[in-house]
C-alpha cells in the first residue's frame, strides 16, 4: 500500500512503522517469532507490516496459515447469533434445552480436586451465559482454582484428542462449576459448549455449519479446523526464559480435521481470511452483498452485557491477562472497551475484539472505521506485552 493511499485514509505511514521498531528488540532476543500486522481503515488496507524471522518473510507475510486458537470464539458466537436471528436459538433458554446433561449442574463448595464438596446450582446455566463467559465453567490451564485441577485430572487441560464435542460437553456438565451461573465472569470452555449448541440447534456438525454458512459465504477459503495446506503452516513457538523454542507437536495433527471440533479454539486461518471476517464485522454483519447478521444484532453483540455495565475488573475472576480488565466489558463473544482512560491505552469507546493463545489478536473500531489484525505463533499470549503496544502506536498513527 502506497504512502499516498495511507495518507488519504488518515494514517501516517512513518508513525505506524514504529510498530516494527518496537517489536524488533523482542525478536532480536529470540522471544518473538515471525509476525505480521495489518491495519485497514475506511475499507482500505493502509498498513501491512511484518518480520522475517526464523521461518522467512514469505511465510509470515504472504499466505501463511496460523493457529488462531481463541480467535475462533467470535466466529462461533456469530454462528450462534445467526441461529438466534432465525429463531432456532433462545439466548434466555437453559443450556439443558439443547444439551440435556446440563440439567443437573453442581457448584464447587470446598475440598480437594479428588473429592470436591458440591451443592446443586441454584439457577440454570443459560445460553447467554455461554456467550458472555458467565457460565461458571472454567479452563484446566488456568491453574488458579480447584475446579481447574478437576478439569486437568479429567484430561481437559487443553482440547482432548480422543473425544468428540458431544462427549466432552457431557464431561463439562458433570464437573462442578466454579460459581453460580451469571454471578461472575471467567474465561472458559463455554464457547466449546456453545459450539455444541450450534450443532444441536442447526442439526449439523460445527465444521459443516461454519463452512456452509460463514466461511464459504465470506470467501474465507483457507479457514478450517485443519490446515488446508500444511506446507504453509507457520511454525509454533513456546516462550521460555531463554527465548522462543519451536514446538514440534502441540495439539491435534494440523493436517486432518480433529475429533474434537473446538468452537473455542480449533480453527486455522490466514491474514487475508481473517481480514474478510473483520471487514464483515465492521460492515455491520454484511460483506460484498452477503449478509450473515443484522446490524442491530451485531450492535447487540458488541454492547457490554455484564450486569450493571460493570467492567471485567469488577465482575471477573482475577486472572493474569495481557490486556487490562479495568475499563473493559464483555459482549456476546467479544471484549468491549468501555472507558479508554481507565484501560490506560489509547482507543475508542465501543472498540471490540479478542485474541488467541499463540499471541494472535484483532480489534474493530467502528468510530475510527478501523480493523487491526496481528498474526504470530507464540505461546502463551501473555508472554510479551504486544497487544497494548499495537494499540498505542496504531492510534498515534491516525492523523485525521
Amino acid at each position: 500500500m502506497t504512502d499516498t493511499t495511507s495518507a488519504a485514509h488518515g494514517v501516517d505511514r512513518d508513525r505506524i512503522r514504529h510498530i516494527a521498531q518496537a517489536l524488533a528488540p523482542y525478536q532480536l532476543r529470540g522471544g518473538l517469532p515471525d509476525w505480521t500486522f495489518q491495519v485497514s481503515r475506511r475499507g482500505q488496507v493502509v498498513a501491512s507490516l511484518g518480520s522475517a524471522g526464523q521461518t522467512g518473510a514469505a511465510r509470515a507475510l504472504d499466505n501463511a496459515i496460523y493457529r488462531i486458537y481463541s480467535m475462533t470464539k467470535p466466529i462461533t458466537s456469530v454462528a450462534a447469533m445467526m441461529l438466534y436471528e432465525q429463531g432456532s436459538l433462545d439466548l434466555n433458554a437453559p443450556v439443558s434445552a439443547y444439551i440435556p446433561s446440563f440439567a443437573d449442574l453442581r457448584v464447587y463448595a470446598g475440598g480437594p480436586a479428588t473429592a470436591p464438596v458440591t451443592h446443586p446450582a441454584a439457577r440454570p446455566m443459560l445460553i447467554k451465559h455461554l456467550l458472555t463467559h458467565t457460565s461458571g465453567l472454567t479452563y484446566g490451564f488456568h491453574r488458579t482454582h480447584v475446579t481447574d485441577e478437576i478439569y486437568r485430572l479429567a484430561g481437559y487441560e487443553f482440547n482432548p484428542a480422543d473425544k468428540d464435542l458431544a462427549t466432552a460437553c457431557d464431561a463439562f456438565a458433570a464437573m462442578p462449576l466454579r460459581f453460580e451461573p451469571g454471578t461472575s465472569w471467567l474465561y472458559s470452555v463455554a464457547t466449546d459448549v456453545l459450539g455444541r449448541v450450534v450443532e444441536v440447534a442447526s442439526g449439523r456438525s460445527l465444521d459443516s455449519f461454519f463452512s456452509e454458512e460463514i466461511l464459504t459465504r465470506l470467501g474465507m477459503t483457507d479457514t478450517a479446523f485443519h490446515a488446508v495446506d500444511p506446507s504453509r503452516l507457520a511454525t509454533l513457538h513456546l516462550h521460555t526464559p531463554d527465548g522462543a523454542r519451536i514446538l514440534e507437536k502441540f495439539g491435534p495433527d494440523p493436517a486432518s480435521t480433529p475429533k474434537f471440533l473446538s468452537g473455542g479454539g480449533g480453527l486455522y486461518s490466514t491474514m487475508a481470511d481473517y481480514q474478510r471476517f473483520a471487514d464483515f464485522l465492521l460492515g455491520g454483519g454484511g460483506l460484498d452483498g452477503t449478509r450473515l447478521l443484522s446490524s442491530r444484532t451485531l450492535d447487540f453483540m458488541t454492547t457490554n452485557h455484564l450486569p450493571g455495565d460493570a467492567d471485567l475488573e469488577e465482575f471477573g475472576v482475577p486472572l493474569y491477562a495481557e490486556t487490562p480488565f479495568t475499563g473493559v466489558g464483555f459482549g456476546l463473544g467479544f471484549s468491549v472497551t468501555l472507558d479508554p482512560v481507565a484501560t490506560g491505552i489509547a482507543s475508542s469507546p465501543g472498540e471490540y475484539g479478542w485474541g488467541g493463545l499463540a499471541s494472535t489478536y484483532f480489534w474493530i473500531d467502528p468510530i475510527e472505521d478501523l480493523t487491526a489484525i496481528f498474526m504470530t505463533q507464540l505461546i502463551p499470549s501473555s508472554a510479551l506485552p504486544i497487544r497494548p503496544l499495537l494499540k498505542q502506536i496504531t492510534y498515534a498513527a491516525l492523523v485525521d
